[in-house]
């Protein structure tokens, strides 16, 4: 997928994620909580959201190598109105349950705004500083990193209020792809995983031809590209739902799992959620 076409999809799922936290929130005395992501809130998950990007902006804006002090409060332009910021959510008070100032809203659709239009000056070659495992130091990273967690949230949003809808096909292979080669190895670090002794998976898209093989061995994580190598537990669904499912939305029962079962909620086990 190329750079402009992630920055569309970014853009649209971005003013997607905008009308389910409004809708979420309406006329509420109370920020509902959000299913999917355990202790946050409508608010919280804008408010997330919303730091994350204008953190990202800054970085790119500047081209910055190294990572900036995200504690900074001028990175993330709050309201000076002290009736707002004391509506504002805390990411050390979550879950914020009060009622959500709009402009909590208005402040993260701009965030969103400002990180496309950066991303789109830039385009995917400049040098910036990235938490890629595998080297990656590129405003590319970003473009793609940030279109798929925009999606994510998205589906979060929507799931408050009703039954979200599911991924683009393209974005969701690529997302798959994303997580298995990119995601994994960086998770395994973070979160000290154990080391595999040679685990190995295959996810299946059913929707279309396709599948993702992976080995777990020691510390790396192997990709194999061959569609009938051997394996210990195979998991088939929609390229949507393999995504959900990787990202810790989807339990596996909504999955056809062929093999060892329990070997595939070993998943998150060797791959931490984030």
């Amino acid at each position: 997928m190329d750079h402009l076409t992630r920055l569309h999809i970014l853009q649209h799922e971005a003013d997607r994620f905008d009308e389910a936290v409004r809708r979420a929130a309406d006329g509420g005395r109370e920020a509902p909580p959000v299913p999917s992501c355990p202790g946050w809130s409508v608010a919280d998950l804008a408010g997330h959201l919303g730091s994350v990007q204008r953190y990202l902006t800054h970085i790119l804006r500047e081209r910055l190598a190294e990572p900036c002090d995200p504690t900074d409060p001028e990175l993330y332009a709050l309201p000076a109105d002290p009736a707002v910021r004391a509506a504002w959510p805390m990411p050390d008070r979550t879950p914020h349950r009060g009622p959500v100032p709009e402009e909590l809203f208005d402040w993260s659709a701009a965030a969103a705004r400002d990180l496309v239009a950066v991303l789109r000056e830039l385009g995917p070659d400049v040098p910036v500083w990235t938490w890629s495992p595998d080297g990656d130091r590129t405003s590319g990273f970003w473009i793609r990193m940030q279109t798929i967690e925009q999606a994510v949230h998205r589906w979060d949003a929507q799931a408050v209020t009703g039954h979200p809808d599911p991924f683009a096909p393209a974005l969701a292979v690529d997302a798959v792809t994303q997580t298995i080669e990119v995601m994994a190895p960086a998770r395994r670090g973070w979160k000290q995983a154990p080391p595999g002794t040679g685990e190995r998976y295959r996810f299946r898209r059913t929707d279309a031809p396709g599948s993702w093989t992976v080995e777990f061995d020691g510390d790396e994580v192997r990709s194999d590209h061959r569609d009938t190598a051997p394996v210990h537990v195979e998991a088939a669904g929609t390229a949507s739902d393999l995504m959900l499912f990787l990202w810790g939305r989807l339990p596996s029962e909504r999955l056809h799992v062929t093999g060892d079962g329990a070997l595939l909620e070993h998943w998150f086990t060797l791959v931490p959620p984030a």
